[in-house]
């Protein structure tokens, strides 16, 4: 797959992906990466050296009832279903049902679809909905934002009344191509509105004292945050 990394040298980045991503994948992720490597859209795939530092934060927080913003073809929702236990649940949020379904059939043979259920739709209505239930705040044990950058903030302000205090969510694409360190003129055009966006969505987040952060530079950028009230 074409490299999402911002190391300094591909090299490097090959090299973390080759010495400690490849052996460690699961064969339904290599079989889902395999697939996903052929679309025109490849590179909205999660980043490989995020996808295991993820599973790694779902295994440490026990994870059993998640939300996915953003699904594309699946690798990290297909990462999730496969860390968290057998009756786990992952409500999973996408407008494009097209692109879930390519990965569907992995996951079908992977054992875990029953651990999944996706809604095709913009995400703020599935959320609003769910916080009608009074039982769903406060109960989910972790979420996983990748889509529809606008609305990261509106995301936020939502999941966290839905995760429990010690609950994660993480925001991916929070460096955005590296652009959020550069001035406009050297920005992209691709790049530019979502510059802004990013720039200021993290410093929302770092002024948020409700949550504990790690902007850690995997793949494009994944903002961390650990409810702590």
């Amino acid at each position: 797959m074409a490299s999402k990394g911002l190391l300094q040298t591909e090299e490097l980045y090959k090299y973390i992906l080759e010495s400690s991503v490849f052996p460690r994948e699961p064969e339904p992720l290599k079989e889902l990466r395999d697939v996903t490597a052929n679309h025109p859209r490849k590179l909205m795939a999660t980043a490989l050296d995020a996808g295991q530092i993820i599973t790694m934060l779902l295994q440490l927080v026990n994870a059993k009832k998640t939300i996915e913003i953003g699904v594309f073809t699946g690798y990290s929702l297909l990462l999730t279903a496969l860390s968290i236990p057998e009756d786990g649940k992952i409500t999973a949020i996408d407008i494009d049902r097209d692109a879930y379904e390519i990965g569907l059939p992995i996951i079908k043979k992977a054992g875990v679809e029953h651990k999944i259920n996706f809604v095709e739709s913009e995400a703020l209505p599935v959320l609003d909905q769910l916080l009608t239930d009074h039982e769903n705040e406060g109960s989910y044990d972790y979420a996983f934002v990748d889509a529809d950058k606008v609305n990261y903030w509106n995301y936020h302000e939502r999941l966290l009344k839905l995760l429990k205090v010690g609950g994660i969510v993480v925001y991916d694409n929070t460096l955005w191509g590296g652009s959020v360190a550069k001035n406009e003129n050297e920005t992209p055009e691709f790049y530019r509105p979502g510059r802004h966006l990013t720039i200021e969505f993290n410093k929302q987040i770092a002024a948020d004292s409700r949550v504990q952060i790690s902007l850690a530079p995997f793949g494009d950028g994944i903002t961390i945050c650990k409810r702590i009230m």
